[in-house]
């Protein structure tokens, strides 16, 4: 099933769930987990994606899971990817079996 409307981004989860609720900085994220702002901002801007480091430390920062983290940057590739292809995918190898 190919989802329609663009799924939020971690980016903007992080923004909006985390960051302004906590009332925090990007550069205080950034430096409670050990990286450069940059990175913080590259997510939350949807410049750059949350690797699975990344969302191991946004994990244990924010009492949440890796596999949050992980899902929302997926949901979003995949939706890309979809978009991306198009009509241009493959068609089916195997055929439908009868019941």
């Amino acid at each position: 099933m190919i989802l329609q409307r663009e799924p939020t981004t971690p980016g903007e989860i992080l923004s909006e769930e985390f960051i302004k609720p906590l009332g925090l900085t990007q550069k205080q994220l950034a430096d409670h987990l050990n990286c450069d702002v940059k990175v913080i901002n590259r997510i939350v801007n949807s410049r750059a994606s949350v690797t699975a480091e990344m969302a191991i430390k946004l994990a244990a920062a924010l009492k949440t899971t890796p596999e949050f983290w992980m899902n929302a940057q997926q949901a979003v590739d995949v939706y890309h990817a979809n978009k991306t292809l198009g009509k241009h995918l493959p068609k089916p190898i195997l055929k439908n079996e009868a019941a």
